[in-house]
């Protein structure tokens, strides 16, 4: 065998472990989830309660918002991330005691649901569909104190060594 067979032969092994690895990390994550917690329930079970408990709060108006507010999710992971907002939606719906999904508990739940990466572009979304976010400021403030412990102070002095 020549040298640049052995090479792809390597470079294709070294390809499969990191695609294995990627897959194994969502496997992982998914296992995570269905672990139960202190209570016996899992967050999936909780998520699949909350659910079932408000599938007939929904109006059109508001599936149709949550649709447009997934849709830059890959399409490969869009059920996986519904599922999860749809859960946290019903959860603040139900905490509220609400009869119906309105678009505040859609707003919230969604923004207590995601990641601080995807506020962004949910501030975007409601500036085009000219809804006021001054309401939720404190949630965005909120979810901002959930990554690190005094990540201001850090974010001040790493601007400050970068301009030195």
């Amino acid at each position: 065998m020549s040298i640049i067979d052995d090479m792809f032969i390597v470079l294709w092994g070294f390809l499969l472990i990191g695609l294995m690895g990627i897959g194994g990390f969502f496997m992982f994550r998914k296992f995570l989830k269905q672990l139960p917690k202190e209570d016996g329930k899992s967050t999936m079970d909780w998520e699949q309660y909350y659910v079932d408990k408000t599938k007939h709060m929904w109006r059109e108006n508001e599936r149709l918002l949550l649709e447009e507010l997934v849709a830059p999710v890959p399409e490969l992971f869009r059920d996986v991330a519904r599922q999860s907002i749809v859960g946290k939606i019903g959860e603040v719906a139900l905490k509220k005691e609400a009869g119906i999904i309105t678009q505040e508990i859609l707003i919230e739940g969604y923004i207590l649901a995601t990641p601080k990466r995807d506020h962004k572009f949910l501030r975007k979304k409601l500036k085009e569909k000219e809804i006021d976010v001054t309401p939720y400021e404190h949630l965005f403030e909120l979810s901002r104190y959930n990554y690190a412990k005094n990540w201001k102070s850090r974010y001040e002095k790493k601007i400050k060594k970068n301009s030195l």
